[in-house]
């Protein structure tokens, strides 16, 4: 079943490894804190002066270690928090995910979808508003909100049905895949498929981010989590591309290759292994326009079985919605083993 724990106090030594183990970790801010040695023994063996706050706050958890899934004001919070993600979980694994009644149509469209990529593809635009738009009544539980913002995971409903809801945010970092956002992915991708709950994957990544301070804190192993949590999850995995799609990046995001089961473009998806500015560079025979006309597009991906469809952005909550029902009974085992060998 389901793990949830509230540290709504001290929690130190060998005990923070009892939430550490748990599914979800909500902490107070200024009130809750967790480490494994406190101040005063940092303040012997390293000579570094902090505080209890400064250590192992809600602040830091939630926002630089990752330790932390929510960060409330108060307990209050932190309680309705816990409800609230209760709400979206079935009871244990047998379970197939909770269902809730809208009155939010499955048909539903939204014109604002069709005009919210920028005509230049190195312009932000809000993901959050994508989110918003597709799920059902706009209610959005986002887990880890303030570490690794440029990947957006959480829960919502569609059409009544729980989801798990994966995206990548272009207003920060360009919506790139690093170490942390590849950790804290791989691990909600694997909470999703463990209880049944289905997988809907937005979009938009340039690629990994590059730089030595990625490759010495190894990025390649990192990102191969979320490559494995995506490939051995059994659950109905519904993807759509809304603008870039590259290179490893591609592989790494639900796509068809990596058992994706109904993948989806918007008309201004690019698909390719690198965009057209850094091919033309290689290449040096053939312009970005022919580039892009022969290559990095959605139509050229659909012919290769790569998209299902390429649809119309207003149209994506219905398309979603009638994707996950066509799966609803998915039956798919991986082959028997003592144990998974996950890229630790």
């Amino acid at each position: 079943m389901p793990q949830i724990s509230g540290i709504f106090g001290p929690c130190a030594g060998g005990a923070v490894y009892s939430p550490a183990l748990t599914d979800f970790t909500v902490m107070i801010t200024d009130t809750s804190y967790m480490f494994l040695t406190g101040p005063g023994v940092v303040k012997t063996v390293t000579g570094e002066s902090v505080t209890q706050e400064e250590l192992g706050g809600a602040s830091v958890h939630a926002t630089k270690s990752g330790v932390a899934h929510f960060a409330a004001s108060d307990e209050v919070e932190g309680i309705r928090i816990i409800k609230d993600l209760l709400g979206f979980l079935p009871s244990n694994n047998r379970e197939e995910a909770p269902f809730v009644e809208t009155a939010d149509p499955a048909g539903r469209v939204d014109d604002a979808l069709n005009d919210i990529i920028p005509d230049n593809p190195n312009k932000a635009y809000d993901m959050y508003q994508v989110i918003g738009s597709i799920v059902d009544d706009g209610r959005f539980l986002e887990v880890h909100k303030s570490w690794a913002k440029n990947m957006i995971v959480g829960f919502a409903h569609m059409n009544g049905r729980s989801v798990g809801i994966v995206a990548n945010q272009p207003k920060i970092l360009a919506g790139v895949l690093d170490i942390n956002a590849s950790r804290k992915t791989a691990r909600f991708v694997r909470f999703c498929d463990a209880f049944n709950i289905p997988l809907v994957t937005l979009v938009d990544v340039p690629g990994f981010l590059c730089g030595t301070q990625q490759e010495y804190g190894g990025i390649i192993t990192h990102g191969a989590k979320l490559l494995y949590a995506y490939g051995e999850a059994t659950v109905p995995k519904v993807t759509v591309t809304l603008r870039k799609s590259y290179g490893g990046a591609h592989i790494t995001m639900s796509c068809k290759q990596l058992r994706g089961d109904i993948n989806y473009a918007w008309p201004s998806a690019n698909i390719a292994v690198m965009g057209a500015e850094g091919a033309v560079e290689i290449l040096k025979d053939i312009d970005a326009k022919d580039y892009n006309d022969l290559f990095c597009n959605p139509y050229n991906a659909a012919s290769y079985g790569y998209i299902d469809d390429v649809i119309e952005p207003r149209n994506t909550r219905f398309r979603v919605i009638r994707a996950l029902e066509q799966l609803a009974g998915k039956k798919q085992q991986n082959p028997w083993k003592k144990h998974d060998n996950l890229p630790l």
